[in-house]
């Protein structure tokens, strides 16, 4: 029997129309018996025998208990869901287009499809079905859950994590029914501390089932979550969700395609985690955005999937292996997955196409390049496209906020004509944080595609006062080795090192007589052609370096550099590459405090030409053929290390290892 509790009561037709007496044994529905049933639209009124339905536009029916029978709801009325309201199995909850549900708050607040039951949500993109919280609180209620007779890792009638509800079997085509346009705002009600409900829950639903164009927001737990089962899904938008906006787990085996999500609060988990056993699944169009950086796709166990048209922007990590599984399980554009890769590229799923949810939320972009002549913000909330070249002129100051993305569009001009210059007398503050470090990468995720930044100062080098660069013909260099050219904290710069001839390139970022005044600390530098870091004399510290595969040296310095490198870890895992440290021309003993060099693949370490030379202490160096190059004979006694002459031969494995986990916020591994 339908159990409806109306907060006004329906009023029931008088009419009969020649229907059977209600009491009679074995006869059909009638306009008195108190349900609705037959192709009636109400309570004993509508369809074909009964009176018309009155007007209930302003009443508000509660939904509550137990489905038994077919029911269709009215978009005229307003639906208040007041506890678990489920349907059972044998009968269809039809939900047309435009008809709004605002549920009470509370972990015994959703809808529930049991297995054998199923639904139809027939919203359409100018009257989508919503299904929202009175509260309008993340977390207020448990959204959709929807139990099917497909096959899952838990077998045949597993039991839920969530209201003991029965699901799993062995007809991987059943058929839970259709959804068409619908948006879930404010679920993910907490039941206890490992366990609560998502925006939509599909316990083995089977590929019978069509699920298309559904907008899923502000959620406390996941956006959709799929446990087992075979169903495919299509056009999904996922805004806000607190834990990971698409989950899978139980070896669902089905296809997401065309799905957006976007990330504009801190504190989420994941755009995508998947556990357990690997069904492979295909996630096809898959375009997440965050403004917040975090973890993009985190696969647990031996999970995986197969991904075609994957496009990340603004995540810290890209691809987190959380227990060492094999990165052949995640094939991505027909790849194995690389963590090392931001997989930054051009959506492959049109935001435009969401225009029927009507969020509010946007990610803007906007284009960066020109002149910055006064004080100037960025905004993490943006996204900046670098399109040329971003000078920052004497006397202004350019502040980048945590958290920001400034991506060099590396097919918008020449690669040497894209990069950011601090010119002399001008200062940067990069406040990047660990949890949100500034980002400073290419679109086409290319080595060489772009400058990297570069930083003019006015101490002293042996240049001289006003020296020219070799690149954009810059003044630099003065008499002032205090001179304060800014802060950076926690940046990370990708792909840098854009060619200019066959004698100058650009690095990741660039040193011009920078001042000690400078405060430079937590930098990582990826995958450039030329050096990660270069200084052209000054007297700059810095502190706390990451440097990974940088084709050329990773540390460089020349001109009488003289200040303090301290805690900087080198990578080398590509072979072709120059040397871990590079330095030439006069002697200005700079210091290196904690150094580590690692390389899987030989080569140089330590190079010094002409008479250069260092103080280093704590050096270790793995894997390198040579350890120290005195390239033009130069003395080695201009070397120190931890207290004596330099030697050919090493070894230098005694140190103690710069612990590379200081750099997780930089790589994410």
């Amino acid at each position: 029997m339908i159990t409806l509790i109306l907060s006004v009561s329906l009023i029931g037709c008088n009419t009969d129309d020649n229907s059977p007496d209600p009491g009679t044994v074995g006869q059909g529905p009638t306009c008195t018996d108190g349900l609705q049933n037959g192709d009636e639209t109400g309570v004993d009124c509508g369809g074909s025998a009964c009176v018309a339905c009155p007007d209930t536009s302003g009443e508000v029916a509660e939904l509550n208990g137990s489905l038994t029978e077919d029911r269709t709801l009215v978009a005229t009325e307003a639906y208040a869901l007041k506890g678990i309201y489920t349907v059972e199995s044998g009968a269809t909850l039809t939900i047309p287009a435009g008809t709004r549900i605002v549920a009470d708050s509370g972990t015994d607040k959703y809808i529930l499809v049991q297995k054998g039951g199923k639904i139809q949500v027939q919203g359409t993109s100018t009257a989508p079905v919503i299904m929202t919280s009175a509260g309008e609180r993340p977390g207020d209620w448990g959204g959709l859950v929807i139990a099917g007779n497909a096959t899952t890792t838990e077998g045949i009638n597993a039991i839920a994590e969530v209201g003991g509800i029965t699901y799993g079997g062995d007809n991987d085509a059943d058929d839970s029914g259709s959804i068409n346009y619908l948006i879930i705002n404010y679920a993910g009600a907490q039941i206890n501390a490992e366990s609560q409900y998502n925006g939509l829950t599909l316990y083995a639903v089977g590929s019978g089932t069509t699920i298309d164009n559904v907008a899923i927001l502000n959620g406390t737990d996941d956006g959709v979550e799929f446990f087992g089962g075979t169903v495919n899904a299509s056009n999904f938008y996922l805004e806000n969700n607190e834990d990971d906006a698409v989950d899978w787990t139980e070896g669902w085996n089905g296809t997401l395609t065309n799905a957006y999500v976007l990330h504009t609060n801190a504190g989420f988990s994941t755009a995508v985690e998947a556990d357990g056993e690997n069904k492979n699944p295909s996630l096809v169009n898959f375009t997440a955005v965050s403004t917040q950086g975090g973890t993009a796709l985190q696969f647990k166990k031996e999970s995986g999937a197969t991904i075609t048209g994957l496009s990340l922007t603004g995540y810290e990590t890209s691809i987190d292996m959380r227990d060492n599984g094999p990165l052949a399980n995640i094939q991505i554009d027909n790849a194995d997955a690389d963590p090392s890769s931001t997989y930054l590229a051009d959506a492959t799923v049109d935001v435009a196409t969401f225009a029927w949810v009507n969020s509010n939320t946007q990610v803007t972009t906007q284009n960066l390049s020109g002149t910055i002549t006064t004080d100037t913000n960025l905004d993490a909330n943006v996204i900046y496209n670098l399109t040329g070249n971003l000078s920052v002129e004497p006397g202004a100051k350019l502040t980048i906020p945590a958290g920001t993305l400034i991506i060099a569009q590396a097919d918008d001009a020449a690669a040497s004509d894209i990069y950011i210059v601090v010119k002399k007398g001008a200062q940067i503050d990069v406040l990047g944080t660990a949890s949100s470090p500034v980002v400073m990468t290419s679109s086409n995720q290319s080595p060489g595609d772009w400058g990297g930044l570069v930083i003019l100062g006015d101490a002293t080098t042996t240049e001289g006062v006003d020296a020219v660069a070799e690149v954009g013909g810059f003044t630099y260099g003065g008499m002032n080795d205090v001179d304060n050219s800014g802060t950076i904290g926690y940046m990370v710069i990708s792909y840098a090192g854009a060619q200019i001839n066959a004698e100058s390139q650009f690095n990741g970022l660039t040193l011009y007589a920078v001042g000690s005044g400078t405060t430079i600390a937590n930098v990582a530098i990826l995958n450039g052609t030329d050096d990660g870091v270069e200084f052209f004399g000054g007297t700059v510290n810095a502190t706390g370096f990451y440097l990974e595969n940088n084709e050329d040296d990773a540390i460089d310095w020349t001109e009488g550099w003289n200040g303090t490198l301290t805690d900087a870890y080198v990578l080398h895992t590509n072979a072709g590459f120059s040397t871990a440290v590079e330095a030439d021309g006069v002697n200005g003993n700079p210091k290196l405090v904690n150094l580590t060099a690692i390389s899987t693949q030989m080569g140089t370490a330590l190079q010094f030409k002409k008479e250069s030379g260092a103080t280093i202490t704590n050096l270790y160096l793995e894997g390198y053929a040579t350890l120290i190059d005195m390239r033009d004979d130069g003395p080695l006694a201009n070397i120190q290390i931890d207290g004596a002459d330099a030697t050919i031969a090493g070894p230098y494995t005694s140190g103690t290892q710069v612990d590379v986990t200081m750099f997780g916020w930089a790589t994410g591994n």
